[in-house]
């Protein structure tokens, strides 16, 4: 799948899925909150949230009201990207497209702020174990994690 914002356009390269309220390690693990309340609502949303006191978080809710969504945590650079400017991680990923919790929480995907299209299937993916939630109890070694294989472009190995 590809991103596109702005004139600038981006292949995804790596997604975590978070499973809804029984996914300890998913933001509804907990019930609905005013923060969460978007993954509570229709698929084809993006759901924005702010972590560290630093980034911003893009996902796509994908349950059809049930809490769940995919975080895009990387992505390749195809067009309008700053030469060598890195999409690997969340974070990174965010910012250069101008991702922000106040503008763009609950976007519907497809409009021209934020749309997802059709890109080139990968020849080859692997999947593993998702990033930094050691607190999930027997969620933290799911293999949730989803990557291109071979490419540059992801968070981590």
């Amino acid at each position: 799948m590809v991103i596109v914002r702005h004139g600038l356009r981006a292949r995804i390269v790596e997604t975590e899925a978070y499973l809804g309220p029984h996914d300890q390690a998913c933001h509804t693990a907990k019930g609905r909150t005013k923060r969460n309340e978007i993954m509570f609502g229709p698929p084809g949303v993006a759901y924005v949230y702010f972590i560290y006191g630093i980034y911003y978080m893009l996902n796509f809710v994908t349950g059809d009201h049930t809490g769940q969504a995919v975080l895009i945590r990387a992505a390749e650079p195809l067009e309008g990207f700053a030469p060598g400017q890195r999409l690997d991680g969340p974070g990174k990923l965010a910012r250069a497209l101008g991702i922000t919790t106040r503008e763009h929480n609950g976007l519907v995907l497809g409009t021209p702020a934020l749309t997802v299209e059709a890109g080139p299937s990968p020849s080859r993916h692997f999947r593993g174990p998702r990033i930094g939630i050691d607190y999930a109890g027997a969620w933290r070694d799911a293999p949730l994690r989803f990557c291109v294989e071979g490419t540059p472009h992801l968070s981590r190995k």
